[in-house]
């Protein structure tokens, strides 16, 4: 994300800021470090003011309910105005369903 000069202000994983959407992996140091959960809050602050959706995904989303997770981030792009997308399988081979989540809920 850049100002009206160019100059960076923040990085993200994915942003689809004509959308007005952000989607990040948090990784155990956004809930062990003080200074980073500071941070976080900050920013996520900010980006409420500009009305800017932040998905945050963890550890467990990806590897306990990749499923689920899925849908929580095409409905989050679908909500955004995005095109809609279509999933395919493929990525069941790297993410190995468990109980519970064998399919992508609409």
């Amino acid at each position: 994300m850049h100002d009206h000069d160019g100059t960076l202000l923040r990085r993200y994983d994915l942003s689809y800021l004509p959308f007005r959407l952000i989607i990040e992996y948090d990784g155990r140091q956004h809930a062990e470090s003080d200074e980073q959960w500071l941070s976080d809050i900050g920013r996520d602050e900010t980006l409420d003011d500009e009305r800017i959706r932040r998905l945050v995904i963890v550890s467990h989303d990806l590897y306990a309910t990749p499923a689920k997770t899925l849908a929580r981030i095409t409905r989050a792009m679908r909500r955004a105005g995005m095109p809609s997308i279509r999933l395919r399988d493929e990525w069941r081979r790297h993410f190995p369903s468990r109980p519970g989540d064998l399919a992508i809920p609409a």
